[in-house]
This record gives C-alpha cells, structure tokens and sequence, in this order.
C-alpha cells in the first residue's frame, strides 16, 4: 500500500530530477559557449603572439649579421624554437573555413623561419653576398607576415561579430526559456498541488459527510469508495465497517428491545388471566391425586394433563427448552382435547426421535396446536384430524402442524406471515400466545426472517411449517 508520505517524497524527488535537468542543460550550453568564446580569444593572442615573436626572430637575425656575438645567436635559437611552437599550435587551433589562409600563413612563416636560418648561416660562413640576399627575403617575409596576420584578425573579427550576434540570440533565447521554465514550473506546481490536495480532500469530505449521516442518525447511507491506495482508503473501509457494525448493534438492540417487550407483554398476561397459578397447579396435584385414590383414573390422567400444561406455561419465556419438552406438552394438550372431544377429533404424531434434542423457545410448539385445534377444527361440525410431524434434513429440523380443517384465504395466510395487528388478535385460550408471537419470537432468537411457511386453502385444511437451524449462524445478519 502506498502512503501519502510516498507519495510526498515521490512528487519531491521529481521536481528535483526535473530542476536538475535543467540545470545540467544550462550548464553544459553555458560551458559551450564559454569554449567558443576561449578558443577565439586564445587565436587572437597567438596570433599577436607569433607577431612579436617574428619580429623578435628578425631583430636577432639583424643582430647577428651587424655583430656576432654568441648572445645573440643563443638569443635568436630561443625565439626561433618559440616561433616554431607557436606556429604548430597555430596549426592545430583552426579548424574553420579559414583553413587556406591559414596554411598560407604558416607556410610564410616555414619560409621566414627558413630564411632566417638560411641568413645566419651564410653569415657564420662570411658569405656577405648570400647572407645579405636571404636577410632581404628575411625581411619580405617578416613583413608578409604581419599583412597575413592583420588579414586573418580581420577575419576572426567577422567570424567574432557573427559569434557576437549568435550570443545575443542564445541570449534572448536563454531569456525567454527562463521565463518559460518559470511559468511552467508554476503551472505544474499547482496542477500537481490541486491533483495531490484533491486526492486527499476529496476522501475526507465524502468521510465528512458520512461521517455527518451518522450523526443524524442515518445508518444506510452509500458506502464511501476511495480509489486511492493509502491510508485514506484504509480509512474509509474501516468507516465502512464501522458503520455496518453500527447498524447491525442498533438492529440487535432493537430486536432484542421487542423480544423483551413481547416477553413482558406474555407475562402480564399471564398475570391478568391467571389467578395464583402456582396455589391452582398444587391444587390440581391433589385433586389429580385423590382421583387416583378414588380409582378415577380417567379424571386423574386429565388433571395430570392440565397441571402440566399449566406448570410448563409457568415457567420463564425468554428460556429455551429440549423439543422433548415441548412434544411432551402437545400430548398433554392433545389428551385434553381428546377428553373433551371424543372421536370428533384425531390426533396424530409422526416424531423422529433423535430431533428431540435440540433446545427452541418455550411454548412454541403448542400455540401452534391450539391454533390449529381453534381456527381450523373446532369451526367444523364433523370435526377433524391434527397432525404433529417432526424430521429432520442437513441442517433443519421440520417441525408441521397440519389439520384438515377450514383452511384460510391467501389474504390471511400474508396477515400472519407479515405480523400485522388483524393478526395478533387470534391468540390461544389456554396460554394467550397467538400465532404472531410465535413467529416473531422464532424470527427475533434465530436471527432469520424465514423460519415459518404457511400452506392453506379454503376448505383444504392448514399446514404450518417451521424450519429450525441445527446450528445458530451468528454471523446471520439481523432482520428488520
């Protein structure tokens, strides 16, 4: 991931490569023109250079025929060797379309070199007549060369005047680029500094404003996408979960907010419509027992019946309990009815053992029955038959609550399912829990919106169904 202090050193370190550029290039045009310039100026002094020292070179010439003395032989070997340099670095720093003038130029200084030489050695030899030929032609040459040197000046001087010119052009030229370089530097400066800021104010006004949703109590909003890949998208991811985490805790405190409501609603009604249930249920006992003595067994199983019914709806709602217990219960409820009823109505269990096991919210099971025994047996004058079946798949237990009773209309069937009020005011005699709070009890502990399928038809009977997770997902996102 990179991070925005990368990014800092990364733009810094291109606007120095870049300034560096330019400095290079400035400095290398700036040392070229430098070169020019000491190369031009360097030709004008040696070719001032070679003057004097041709004049030099005569003088000593002209010394040693008036008087010979071995100074001034010492003295005209000197300059000789001097000129000589001077004219081979002459040869080598002219490379221009001068290139015959000068080799003219040196080619007359061969000759006045020459000449001298030719000079001295005639008069070391008292030849007067050729010594004094040669010193003429010394003379000539000598003079040739200072005509030739002023021509070549003369020369380099245009050359310089046009060297001149082009300086003055690469000077403005340089002027401008200058300016340019300075306007550019600032126009990419601030795109660099707007593109860069807006990477960075842009992400921290969308969190911001999020940020001011959540204030207001908008948990929903649209999730932030920051594009970038540094902190600031860390940033809003983690705000992201943040606020899924939020929604997801309000909606669990809500949820578990109504459980309790409807749990506290349950217990008083229970209150209301019970009078000293617990003074009841031990009443109950020992009338259920003195049947029994009095060998009323049939009264006795009754009692039995209805003090257990009685006691499991004593006990806490909010507990889970085995679905043992709960199939204990449906067949008490069922013997009761059985009593009542007589053959009017049937009752059957189709139970798979090994389901029992797993632990559901108390009196879930019941209501169901009940339901099913009021709203869709009970309106019959034939009577009916209930069902009771229990099985099991991969991961659900199936628990079906069937009849053959009345049936409802599609439009009740949605009622319930979608928990409206019509809904809530079907509940059972025996224990006040209608249908709704079952099913919303289900939904609120399991965490699931679709644990209850409702099947009927008019006049076809009902059949019920819950699905129940073997294992609890508590990673299941929480209903609405």
């Amino acid at each position: 991931m990179r991070t925005i202090r990368g990014k800092l050193v990364v733009y810094f370190f291109v606007f120095v490569f870049l300034f560096q550029i330019t400095a290079i290039s400035i400095f290398i045009s700036s040392n070229q023109l430098m070169k020019e310039y000491e190369d031009s100026f360097g030709r004008f002094l040696l070719l001032n250079a070679i003057s004097q020292k041709s004049s030099e070179l005569y003088d000593h010439t002209m010394n040693i025929v008036m008087d010979r003395n071995p100074s001034s032989e010492n003295e005209y070997f000197i300059t000789k060797r001097v000129l000589q340099a001077e004219k081979d670095r002459l040869a080598n720093s002219f490379t221009n379309a001068n290139d015959i003038e000068i080799k003219n130029y040196l080619n007359i200084i061969e000759t006045f070199i020459y000449e001298t030489e030719l000079t001295v050695g005639f008069v070391l030899k008292d030849d007067i007549e050729n010594y004094t030929l040669h010193l003429e032609e010394t003379r000539i040459a000598a003079t040739y060369i200072q005509e030739s040197a002023l021509e070549i000046l003369d020369m380099e001087l245009t050359d310089y005047q046009l060297f001149y010119q082009e300086l003055q052009k690469r000077n403005e030229s340089f002027f401008l680029f200058i300016i340019f370089l300075f306007i550019s530097t600032i126009l990419l400066a601030i795109f660099f500094a707007l593109w860069f800021s807006k990477g960075i104010t842009k992400p921290i006004s969308q969190l911001s404003h999020a940020a001011q949703e959540v204030s207001q109590g908008d948990l929903l909003g649209e999730e932030i996408a920051i594009k970038s890949n540094d902190e600031l998208k860390l940033l809003g991811d983690t705000f992201n979960n943040m606020r899924t985490n939020i929604h997801e805790l309000v909606s669990e405190i809500k949820d578990q907010s109504e459980l309790d409501q409807l749990l506290k609603e349950m217990e008083l009604k229970h209150l209301q419509n019970q009078i000293n249930p617990h003074f009841l249920f031990n009443t109950l006992n020992i009338i259920s027992k003195m049947a029994y003595l009095e060998d009323a067994k049939t009264t006795s199983g009754l009692i039995n019946s209805v003090a257990m019914l009685l006691r499991h709806s004593l006990g806490q709602i909010d507990k889970l309990v085995p679905l043992r217990d709960e199939v204990s219960i449906v067949r008490d409820y069922f013997h009761i009815q059985k009593v009542r009823f007589s053959e009017r109505i049937q009752f059957e269990l189709k139970i798979d053992p090994s389901c029992l096991d797993i632990e559901i919210p108390r009196l879930t099971l019941q209501p169901l029955v009940e339901n099913a025994f009021i709203h869709g047996i009970e309106e019959k004058e034939e009577g009916g038959t209930i069902t009771l079946e229990i099985y099991q798949t991969e991961h659900q237990i199936i628990i079906e609550v069937q009849d053959d009773g009345v049936g409802m209309a599609k439009e009740k069937v949605a009622s319930i399912l979608s928990l409206s009020t019509e809904a809530e005011a079907h509940v059972g005699h025996s224990t006040g829990i209608g249908l709704t709070n079952v099913i919303r009890r289900l939904q609120l502990h399991y965490q699931m919106q679709k644990l209850v399928e409702i099947e009927s038809a008019h006049e076809e009977g009902t059949t019920i169904r819950l699905r129940i997770p073997k294992k609890r997902d508590n990673n299941a996102n929480p209903i609405s």
